[in-house]
């Protein structure tokens, strides 16, 4: 039986742990087929992003060509974008409809605290999202407010699908509290999604992981509430499949295949 293919539009990361190759983890640990369109080279571990050369957007047209022209790909996900230039490659693609369920992980700031991204180079896409995927970081930067309690997620949230996005989950993650909060706002619908918070350091790509499960559970036919939740259920193994690992000495990555389940 062929598999479900996607695609993601993203960062590398030398590392593994996050960007084009978590993406592609995640995409075979949930049963689809990757393909992918590099914008950017990044030089970075657990400790750290160390350098970042976004690509031209020639070569990222010229990748984003070669797979829509060959695949016929079930959904979409973006990370990294890098430069205005690269995300108005990928706008284009997506006002045009070939970028189907897209799924828009707002990479602005990596776990380390390097800059990305920009935020010109995310509002462009916003508007052809189905669904957004902020972590408080990113959404109070795009919506420029404030967002470090479950209340200001809210907020974020109504505010970015009212500038397009057809869903948006603002990710609690990196709050304090026993639980893990995401928001979910939706066709005028906000709702709470909780979880135990893990104890770990290891939380490298948790955000590129949950927006690449998404895009594989809406890829398979899942309305987006479930895909959601799926998502979360997933990164929730995966953070806690991780805990004990000692690969780097920093924030290490998660067990995308369930290795130590």
């Amino acid at each position: 039986m062929t598999p479900s293919t996607l695609l993601t539009i993203a960062g590398s990361d030398s590392g593994g742990g996050a960007g084009i190759q978590a993406d592609l983890k995640v995409f075979a640990a949930l049963g689809a087929y990757g393909t992918s369109v590099l914008t950017a080279v990044t030089a970075q571990n657990t400790r750290g992003v160390d350098a970042v050369l976004p690509l031209p957007p020639r070569t990222v047209t010229e990748q984003l060509e070669s797979v829509l022209d060959d695949f016929t790909i079930g959904a979409v996900k973006t990370g990294m974008l890098g430069t205005p230039a690269v995300a108005d490659v990928v706008a284009e693609a997506a006002r045009d409809g070939r970028l189907p369920q897209l799924v828009v992980d707002p990479v602005l700031v990596a776990t380390s605290g390097h800059r990305l991204g920009v935020v010109g180079a995310v509002e462009r896409l916003l508007p052809y999202a189905r669904v957004a995927t902020p972590n408080c970081a990113e959404a109070a930067a795009i919506t420029g407010r404030p967002v470090d309690d479950v209340a200001g997620m809210v907020a974020a949230a109504e505010a970015l699908a009212a500038g397009g996005s057809e869903y948006v989950v603002v990710t609690g993650g990196d709050l304090d509290g026993s639980e893990a909060v995401d928001v979910l706002h939706g066709g005028g619908v906000t709702t709470l999604l909780r979880a135990p918070r893990v104890t770990t350091r290891h939380t490298h790509g948790t955000g590129c992981s949950f927006s690449a499960a998404i895009a594989v559970r809406l890829a398979f036919g899942d309305p987006v509430p479930a895909a959601v939740e799926a998502a979360k259920e997933y990164v929730l193994r995966a953070l806690t499949g991780a805990r004990s690992w000692e690969l780097g000495a920093g924030r290490g990555p998660l067990d995308h295949f369930g290795w130590s389940a």
